[in-house]
């Protein structure tokens, strides 16, 4: 099912239950002009989330201003986002304007929150409250008319337990909590989603059209997706490429570089009274699949951090936080 477009509304494709019931959710957050927190694995769409959020709502006119926090350098995390005076520090040569001045009237959104360093917590806690701000250097504050919408791949317990972020910025961000559901919880969606991306690529590289084989839908149905809607993009753009002929064959037989193998464990296989929980089963097959594949990615990557962010196309200190989190030596 396709939303419709609304200026530059992405489109949201899917039928499952779950994912109906997230655009239902999307539509009424969109009319009530609060902060939003969005969660969700890496890959299951949280921009597109908010952008619909966004684009649906009154502020539809205003800009849309996505922020990886990830990126920002600590340093200089107040200035990207609040701007600064000339003279406030070394290279400050002219006064500029920041993130929040540019969304004026408009959307702000925090992708990778988790990421955000302390100092700009403090900051941004302080714009929240009353959308007031100081540009770093400056001695006027200046106002903003910006809804706030941010997002983490942790969940909210996660968020609350953690010694690296505020209690008291989640429960200001979290007015309205929308929760992603996985591509693996999304009966039919895989194989809706891949026959947009086909069409999708095909247009874009200028190739035949194509058609799925039975066998690569049976296989799609199957796949955990542990890279949700992420990895079901690149495995499609990839078999394009590699492949010729007016038929499509997805399966795992298809190089994914960098793809740490699931194993999907059925009922049959398992002994009776040791299958544990589907969130105890879940988290584990995940934690296993970023740990295979950091260590893929920093063994390709000669273990330089910089490097093997390039090649995941993440930011190298969520990168960090990662490698950290698996206890994984790096360098670089």
């Amino acid at each position: 099912m396709q939303q419709p477009p609304s200026l530059a509304a992405p489109r949201l494709i899917g039928r499952s239950p779950a994912f109906l019931h997230v655009l239902q959710l999307i539509a009424r957050m969109a009319r009530f002009d609060a902060p939003v927190l969005i969660q969700g694995e890496t890959g299951t769409g949280k921009e597109l989330a908010a952008r619909a959020i966004h684009y649906q709502s009154a502020r539809q006119h205003g800009p849309f201003v996505p922020v990886n926090c990830g990126a920002l350098p600590e340093t200089l995390i107040e200035t990207e986002l609040f701007g600064c005076e000339r003279g406030a520090f070394t290279d400050a040569r002219q006064a500029r304007a920041g993130l929040v001045a540019a969304a004026e009237g408009g959307t702000l959104f925090l992708d990778e929150l988790d990421a955000l360093p302390l100092r700009a917590q403090v900051a941004l806690l302080r714009f929240l409250q009353d959308q007031r701000y100081r540009p770093v250097g400056g001695a006027r504050e200046c106002s903003g008319d910006v809804r706030v919408i941010a997002a983490a791949s942790p969940r909210l317990d996660a968020l609350l337990d953690s010694h690296h972020f505020r209690d008291d910025l989640v429960f200001r961000l979290n007015v309205l909590l929308l929760e992603l559901p996985p591509l693996r919880e999304r009966p039919g969606d895989a194989a809706l989603l891949a026959e947009h991306f086909m069409a999708e690529h095909t247009r874009r590289h200028a190739l035949a059209p194509r058609r799925l084989t039975r066998s690569s839908l049976d296989w799609i149905a199957r796949h955990a997706w542990p890279g949700n809607v992420r990895e079901l993009d690149n495995r499609v753009q990839r078999a394009l490429m590699l492949s010729d002929g007016d038929t499509l064959e997805l399966s795992p037989h298809i190089p994914f570089a960098l793809s740490g193998h699931v194993t999907v464990v059925t009922p049959s296989s398992v002994a009776p009274g040791a299958l544990r929980s589907f969130h105890d089963a879940r988290e584990e097959s995940l934690q296993q699949f970023e740990r295979d594949y950091l260590q893929s990615l920093m063994q390709l990557a000669d273990g330089n951090v910089t490097h093997a962010a390039r090649l995941a196309g993440k930011e190298r200190r969520a990168l960090g936080k990662l490698l950290k989190k698996h206890g994984l030596e790096r360098r670089g």
